[in-house]
C-alpha cells in the first residue's frame, strides 16, 4: 500500500461521513495518474502554491491602492488569512483540509490589479464582461503552464466559480471558503481602515460589536463558534451572528469602501486600464509572447484582458509611464 492510499484509508476512517473525501473526487479535465504520496486535493494545492499567479497576489491591492507601509493587507495576505479561517473551521468539522486549502488559496487567482477598481474597469472593457471568480477558472485551466493550465480537480474549479455572492459550492468545503473569505475581509479591512486614519473604530455599529465582538479576532473567533454550532450535514451560521455580521459589512461598504481619502486614486484606474486596453488592442505584438499567441488562437479581445488582469499594481504602472508618458532626451 502506497502513501497515497493510506491517506485516503485515514480520511475514509476520520472525516465526517459528509466530508468530501479524495479517493471519491469526479477527476480532473485531463486524466492523469495518480501520485503515489500525495492524494488528489492535496496535489491540487501543491500546484497552487507554485503557480505564478499565486505570486503575483502579493503585488495586487486588497482595498488600499498601493499603500505605503508594510502592514496593509494584499491580494496575497488575504489569500492566506482566507485559507487559515477557513482551514480551521474544515478541520473543527472534519471535513477534507486539503480541499479547503486548494480552494482557498486558489479563489482569487484572477483577481487584477487595483483590486475591486480594476476589475469594474475591465468589466467595462471586456466583451461579455469580466468576473474576477470566472478568470481565476480561465488561469487555472488554461493560462497557467503556458497554456496547458494546472488541470485542477472538479471539486477545486467548483469552489472558485462558487466563492462569491449568488453562487453555491457543490462541496460543504467550498461553501466554507466562501464563508472565510467573507469574515476575513470584512475584518482586516476594518483593522486596514483604522490604520489608514479612515475609520474611527468607535464609529462600528455598536448592536454588531455587541455580537460579534470589538476586536478583529473577538469577531473572527465569534463567527468560527457559530459556523461550529450550526453546522451538521451542512455548513451553516447563527442567525444572530449572521444578522450582526452582514450589517456590519454593509456598514464598511456605505463607509470605508466609498471613502474620499481611501479611494482617491481609483479615479485614475479606470484611465490606466482604459488606455493600456486599448493600446495592446491596437498593438497586441507588444505583449508577451504568450498572449500575443493566445490572442492569435482565441482572441485579441480576451486575450489583452487575461494580459492586463495578470498585472500587479506596479507593473500595470510601470508600464503605463513606458507607454505614455514621454522619457527624457539625452544628448550624447
Amino acid at each position: 500500500m502506497d502513501v497515497r492510499t493510506r491517506t485516503e484509508e485515514i480520511e475514509r476512517l476520520t472525516l465526517a461521513p459528509w466530508a468530501t473525501f479524495s479517493d471519491a473526487s469526479r477527476g480532473r479535465q485531463r486524466p492523469e495518474e495518480q501520485d503515489p504520496i500525495r492524494p488528489v486535493f492535496q496535489r491540487d494545492r501543491d500546484r497552487v502554491l507554485h503557480c505564478k499567479a499565486f505570486r503575483r497576489l502579493k503585488q495586487k491591492t486588497q482595498v488600499f491602492l498601493s499603500p505605503e507601509g508594510d502592514l496593509y493587507r494584499t491580494r496575497l495576505t488575504h489569500t492566506l488569512e482566507v485559507s487559515q479561517i477557513a482551514r480551521t473551521i474544515a478541520r473543527a468539522l472534519r471535513l477534507n483540509e486539503d480541499l479547503t486549502e486548494a480552494i482557498s488559496l486558489a479563489h482569487d487567482l484572477g483577481h487584477t490589479p487595483f483590486g475591486h477598481a480594476g476589475e469594474r474597469a475591465l468589466d467595462k472593457l471586456t466583451p461579455g464582461g469580466f468576473k474576477h471568480y470566472m478568470q481565476s477558472l480561465r488561469v487555472v485551466d488554461k493560462l497557467e503552464k503556458d497554456g496547458q493550465g494546472l488541470n485542477l480537480t472538479w471539486e477545486v474549479r467548483n469552489g472558485i466559480v462558487t466563492h462569491t455572492k449568488g453562487t453555491w459550492a457543490a462541496t460543504p468545503e467550498g461553501r466554507i471558503v466562501r464563508m472565510a473569505d467573507q469574515i476575513a475581509y470584512v475584518n482586516h479591512d476594518i483593522e486596514d481602515a483604522v490604520r489608514a486614519g479612515v475609520l474611527d473604530p468607535a464609529t462600528l455599529p455598536k448592536d454588531c460589536t455587541a455580537v460579534l465582538g470589538r476586536t478583529k479576532s473577538a469577531r473572527i473567533t465569534t463567527m468560527i463558534n457559530s459556523i461550529l454550532a450550526h453546522s451538521d450535514g451542512d455548513v451553516a451560521v447563527g442567525a444572530e451572528e449572521n444578522e450582526a455580521f452582514l450589517a456590519l459589512r454593509d456598514f464598511m461598504y456605505a463607509t470605508v469602501y466609498v471613502d474620499k481619502t481611501a479611494k482617491a486614486e481609483e479615479q485614475k484606474v479606470d484611465k490606466v486600464i482604459g488606455e493600456l486596453y486599448e493600446y495592446y488592442l491596437a498593438h497586441v505584438d507588444q505583449m508577451s509572447n504568450f498572449y500575443v499567441q493566445l490572442a492569435y488562437q482565441d482572441d485579441p479581445e480576451r486575450a489583452v484582458t487575461d494580459y492586463i488582469s495578470g498585472m500587479s499594481d506596479e507593473f500595470a504602472i510601470r508600464t503605463f509611464e513606458d507607454v505614455f508618458v514621454p522619457r527624457k532626451w539625452h544628448v550624447l
